[in-house]
């Protein structure tokens, strides 16, 4: 199978070991990676400019389809030598009274933000990192987004009753190249490269051909073996 295809992600999601298992599985059909912002995922997609993106959900599926990958643990950061330094995990109830910052690229569901609202919404999660680092506030992030900021003056815990990010793949609902996100689909899944979101039966023919004369060696008939001669019985002895 040839052509190319251009998978676009978002912040925080790895989706190198699926970009290796793609080159093994379809080596002609060269796989872009590229890394877009939260607003863009969605957009990036409609428009052709990708053929599919990892993104994050909730989040903007107008004409799209999204498949429920994993969902995050929810943490929330804050300076090293804040009260709740020792703590292994905090609840919405915990934050009451204190500043939470919600950036415009927030990827949480928020019913309502608990804490006291901050008087500006920083641009983007790395922006209010910057400003929890400074010893203003806390932050509420999936898990992946404060590993990617980590930083050795914050510490960061799960927050128990929080609501949680679920990255999908997501594709055109009118897809012009179902086959290569068939392939994709599998690949995300962990499918097996002979099950139905594998390769092609035309591509399985092939390998099978491939390990044939192998396999006939193998099956061969067993070279002959030389007839032992029959063991002569000895006389009895007479009484």
């Amino acid at each position: 199978m040839t052509g190319s295809f251009t998978l676009a992600y978002v912040p925080g999601v790895t989706p190198g070991k699926w970009a290796g298992v793609w080159q093994e599985r379809l080596p002609e059909t060269p796989l872009t990676l590229v890394q877009v912002t939260i607003a863009e995922a969605a957009f990036r997609v409609r428009s052709g400019e990708a053929d599919a993106a990892l993104l994050r959900l909730p989040g903007d599926r107008e004409d799209l389809h999204a498949i429920p990958l994993y969902t995050e643990t929810t943490v929330v950061v804050f300076p090293k030598d804040h009260e709740f330094a020792a703590a292994d995990e905090l609840s919405l109830e915990d934050l009451a009274g204190h500043v939470l910052w919600q950036p415009l690229d927030d990827s949480l569901g928020w019913d309502e933000l608990p804490g006291q609202a901050p008087v500006e919404r920083p641009e983007t999660t790395a922006d209010a990192i910057q400003i929890v680092a400074a010893g203003v506030g806390m932050l509420v992030v999936p898990q992946s987004l404060a590993r990617l900021h980590h930083r050795k003056d914050l510490k960061y815990v799960p927050l128990t009753d929080a609501p949680q990010s679920r990255v999908a793949l997501s594709f055109p609902i009118r897809d012009e190249n179902p086959d290569l996100v068939e392939h994709l689909i599998g690949i995300v899944r962990g499918r097996s490269v002979n099950s139905t979101r594998g390769p092609a039966p035309e591509q399985a023919k092939q390998a099978k051909q491939k390990q044939a004369p192998k396999q006939q060696q193998r099956r061969g008939p067993a070279p002959a073996q030389k007839k032992q001669p029959a063991k002569r019985a000895k006389p009895r002895r007479g009484r």
